[in-house]
C-alpha cells in the first residue's frame, strides 16, 4: 500500500509553489500567488486521469483526503470517478438540465462564431420569443417531437422565417445537450418538422423600384434634409440600411469607404468606392455630423430607417428603402455588361465557394469604382 498523509495542515499554507504528493494519488499543486489546488491522480480503464478536488481555500486537507478515498473506492469498482461525479451533479441539480439553461450554455459556446459575439441578440431572439416561454423550464431530456411541434405550430405558417430559425436553433441546442452527455432525442427536431408538415407561406421579397424609375425618385430628393441626403447615399452606394445610418467619417479615406467586419452582415471588411455624386452628397451632409456620425438622430444615436420608409409611404410608393439594392442589381444585369462576381461584390455578397474565394484574393475595387460612377450617372440623370 502506498504511503499517505505526507503533508501537514501547516505545510498546505506554507509550502512554496510546486507540486507535492500527499500519498495514495493525492497531490497539492501550489501556485505562485499562494493559492493551490487538490488533485487526485487515478488509473481508470488503464488510463491515467487527474481529478480536481477543489482549492485549498475551500477544501481542507482532511476533506481532500476524505474525497480522495471516496473516489479511489469508486475507481476500484471499475467506475470512472470523473464521469460519475458529473452524473451525480446532473441528478442533484435537475433544474440545470432545463431547456433554458442548456440553451444559454449553447449560445455561450457559439458566441465566438457570431457577429459581435452575438451582442445584437439575433441568435437567441427566436428562442427567447417563441420557444423558451413555453418550454424553458422543462428538462431538455424530457422534450420530444410533440412538445416541439405544439410550441412551433402557432407560427409555422404565419411567421415561417421565425419558425424556421427557432426550430433549427433548437436543434443546435439539442446537439449541445447531447455533447454534454445528456440523454436527449437528437431526432426530435426532425420528427417535429415531419409533424408540422410543409410550410404554405410564400416568401415575399421586399418591394423595389424598377431601375428605370430610380432617377426620377432620386432627383426628387432635393430638400437638403438629413433624411433625404442619407436616402440619396443609400441609393448611390447600394449599401444596407444600418451601414448608411451608422456611417462614421473615420471610415472614409479619399474616395473609399471601408466598413469594418463587425459592421457587415457577412462579418468581413467591405470597401465601397464612392462616386463623385456620393462624395458631393457626403459634403452636403457634413453640417449634420455629430461625433463623427454623418447621419445622427434628433436627440441621440443615428437616424432611423423608418424615416426613409415614411418618405416613400407618403408618396404612395410600395417600394421600400432596402429594395434599392435590388434596383441596382437588376440595372447591372439588364443595362450593363458587368460580370456577376463584380456586381455581387458591390452588394457585399459572398461569391463562390470557400476554395474559390481562397484563390480569388480581390474585391474588384477598380472595376466597382467605374460601376458605381455609371450607377451615379444613371440615377442623377447624367445619362439616359
Amino acid at each position: 500500500m502506498r504511503a499517505s498523509n505526507k503533508i501537514s495542515a501547516v505545510q498546505v499554507r506554507s509550502l512554496p509553489p510546486g507540486k507535492y504528493n500527499d500519498g495514495a494519488g493525492l497531490w497539492l499543486v501550489k501556485r505562485d500567488d499562494g493559492g493551490g489546488q487538490w488533485v487526485l491522480r487515478l488509473t481508470v480503464y488503464g488510463r491515467r486521469r487527474e481529478m480536481g478536488l477543489g482549492g485549498i481555500g475551500e477544501v481542507t486537507l482532511k476533506e481532500a483526503r476524505e474525497e480522495a478515498a471516496k473516489w479511489r473506492s469508486m475507481a476500484r469498482q471499475g467506475k470512472d470517478p470523473i464521469k460519475e461525479r458529473e452524473r451525480m451533479r446532473r441528478e442533484m441539480f435537475r433544474e440545470d438540465q432545463s431547456l433554458s439553461i442548456i440553451t444559454h450554455e449553447a449560445f455561450e459556446a457559439r458566441k465566438a462564431s457570431l457577429k459581435n459575439d452575438g451582442e445584437a441578440g439575433r441568435w437567441m431572439s427566436p428562442l427567447d420569443v417563441h420557444v423558451l416561454p413555453k418550454l424553458g423550464r422543462v428538462p431538455i431530456t424530457e422534450i420530444d417531437q410533440r412538445d416541439i411541434k405544439n410550441t412551433i405550430n402557432p407560427i409555422w405558417h404565419d411567421k415561417p422565417d421565425a419558425a424556421r430559425k427557432a426550430i433549427n436553433r433548437l436543434g443546435i441546442v439539442m446537439k449541445h445537450a447531447a455533447a454534454l452527455g445528456l440523454d436527449v432525442d437528437l431526432q426530435a427536431v426532425d420528427k417535429a418538422k415531419a409533424l408540422l408538415g410543409k410550410q404554405r407561406h410564400k416568401v415575399k421579397h421586399i418591394p423595389s423600384l424598377p431601375w428605370q424609375e430610380v432617377p426620377d425618385f432620386y432627383q426628387s430628393l432635393t430638400d437638403g434634409s438629413i433624411a433625404q441626403l442619407s436616402l440619396r447615399l443609400l441609393i448611390l452606394t447600394a449599401a444596407r440600411s444600418a451601414e448608411i445610418r451608422n456611417l462614421n467619417l473615420s471610415e472614409i479615406d479619399s474616395d473609399v469607404w471601408t466598413l469594418p467586419a463587425e459592421r457587415m452582415k457577412a462579418g468581413r471588411e467591405h470597401r465601397i468606392p464612392l462616386s463623385k455624386e456620393a462624395l458631393r452628397t457626403i459634403e452636403e451632409a457634413m453640417p449634420f455630423e455629430r461625433e463623427g456620425f454623418l447621419f445622427p438622430g434628433t436627440r441621440k444615436g443615428v437616424i432611423s430607417d423608418a424615416t426613409w420608409t415614411q418618405i416613400m409611404k407618403r408618396r404612395g410608393m410600395e417600394a421600400r428603402p432596402h429594395g434599392f439594392r435590388s434596383s441596382f442589381r437588376t440595372w447591372c444585369a439588364e443595362a450593363t455588361d458587368t460580370p456577376r462576381e463584380v456586381a455581387e461584390t458591390a452588394l457585399a455578397h459572398v461569391v463562390g465557394g470557400a476554395v474559390e474565394r481562397a484563390y480569388r484574393r480581390t474585391d474588384y475595387l477598380d472595376q466597382r469604382r467605374e460601376l458605381m460612377e455609371r450607377w451615379a450617372d444613371h440615377v442623377s440623370g447624367k445619362v439616359d
